[in-house]
């Protein structure tokens, strides 16, 4: 295998002074060719930045950038006397508007990370809610510090499932008693993805569930995204996990507040996935549940002025809705259903396209008052266009159909071309 870097021009700085100031060559990373925060050298004897020779690495590389040598070992020696250099080199040059770099933290190694999951693993089987805590700040501390330490914490094999039965204890002992550390274990167990299946079990288990439900609820915005997070990294896993969260009281009316009433996109987006993983379940109490809360309606609104992702999130959620006859009977009362699912075809993405003809498609078959609203805002058109510039081959099915469903309709029919969402009026 063949790898190769680019060189790029040298970095400089011009400050207020006329004349610009040349950083010497030494002080350069060979390979991003800027200014050195972290020296480190390799077996080859080249210096690196840290950051930079430890990416080279992490993409599979195995020789040394500058010489192309093999690595007898990737050890990375810290180069002190080279740091010193620069940071002195850099107060000189103050005038410049060159800052001064901090002197680099000592990275995290393995066997420290392994001494303070033993700490916790003890303090869990003690409940001591105070020492699981500063065993896990120094996790926190280590992972704001930099990448690589989050790195060294999750490639320790019993991390995620020692955090996760932390949660699991304190959280079936008391959330009200244990909430600092329940908070601090769901802030180290978002660096943690993808949970093994030990942890899934954990975070899995009524009384973790419970407790992240809570924290849903929670004026923490921060603390809301983590639960979240947790939550949809949970069934992404394991769709398992999904009835037991169904039975979890208020969980529907959280998510859909989360929807109806958006704090952020990455609140937004995976709450329609969890949503659109309970209905996928086939229960129906849950199912008739959001739609009498008012789901449809609301998830075609945000469709109208939504970004990529939410709008593929929500057409997928309608789709699955129009499973169910309740669903559809909703679709088919709202004015904004069909001109939004007909103007999202060829328009956000191909999976997109794919969501809004299935959708169609459950809603046209056999009504006729569906295929003529089809038909008035353009869907003959676009299915059209769809199969001649290509889909996948479920898509293409349902197009076909649905353009023989809608051919006999079409003689003079007005079409509306230009859609303007906003005059159009719900009907009840």
């Amino acid at each position: 295998m063949v790898f190769s870097w680019r060189k790029k021009k040298p970095r400089s700085f011009n400050g207020d002074k006329k004349k610009e100031l040349e950083i010497p060559r030494h002080f350069l990373c060979p390979i991003t060719l800027d200014l050195m925060k972290d020296p480190v050298t390799l077996s080859s004897g080249i210096t690196y930045d840290r950051e930079s020779i430890e990416k080279w690495l992490d993409d599979g590389n195995f020789t040394c950038p500058v010489s192309n040598q093999v690595l007898r070992s990737f050890d990375q020696i810290p180069n002190h006397s080279l740091r010193k250099m620069i940071q002195d080199w850099c107060v000189e040059n103050r005038s410049y508007g060159v800052e001064r770099i901090p002197t680099p933290r000592i990275p995290v190694s393995s066997a420290e990370v392994s001494e303070v999951l033993f700490s916790i693993m003890d303090s869990t089987r003690r409940l001591d809610q105070c020492a699981c805590l500063d065993s896990l700040h120094k996790l926190k501390k280590w992972g704001l510090e930099s990448e690589r330490n989050k790195r060294c914490m999750v490639a320790n094999a019993a991390a995620a499932g020692a955090i996760a039965a932390a949660f699991d204890a304190f959280a079936g002992e008391s959330v009200d008693k244990n909430i600092n550390v329940l908070e601090e274990i769901l802030f180290v167990i978002n660096w943690m993805f993808p949970l093994t299946e030990q942890a899934q079990r954990y975070i899995g288990s009524q009384a973790s569930l419970h407790c992240i439900a809570l924290f849903l609820k929670s004026e923490d915005l921060s603390l809301k995204q983590n639960a979240i997070t947790v939550l949809a990294e949970l069934l992404s896993c394991n769709q398992k996990y999904t009835q037991a969260l169904t039975t979890i009281d208020g969980i529907n009316k959280t998510l859909f507040h989360f929807i109806n009433k958006p704090i952020c996109p990455s609140i937004t987006k995976p709450s329609l996935t969890l949503i659109y993983d309970m209905v996928s379940l086939s229960n129906e109490n849950t199912t008739t549940e959001f739609i009498n809360m008012g789901l449809i309606p609301l998830l075609l609104e945000i469709m109208i002025d939504s970004q990529k992702a939410i709008c593929e999130k929500a057409l997928a959620l309608i789709d699955q809705l129009c499973e169910t006859e309740q669903g559809r009977g909703f679709a088919y009362d709202d004015a904004l259903a069909m001109p939004v699912l007909v103007k999202k075809i060829l328009r956000v993405s191909e999976l997109a396209t794919e969501y809004s003809v299935s959708a169609i498609w459950k809603l046209s078959k056999g009504d006729e008052k569906a295929l003529m609203e089809a038909l008035q805002f353009g869907a003959f058109q676009k299915l059209l266009l769809l199969i001649q510039v290509g889909c996948n081959d479920k898509t293409k099915e349902k197009a076909t159909e649905l353009l023989k469903l809608l051919n006999p309709y079409r003689p003079g029919l007005e079409c509306i071309d230009s859609l303007d969402f906003k005059n159009i009026k719900r009907s009840f």
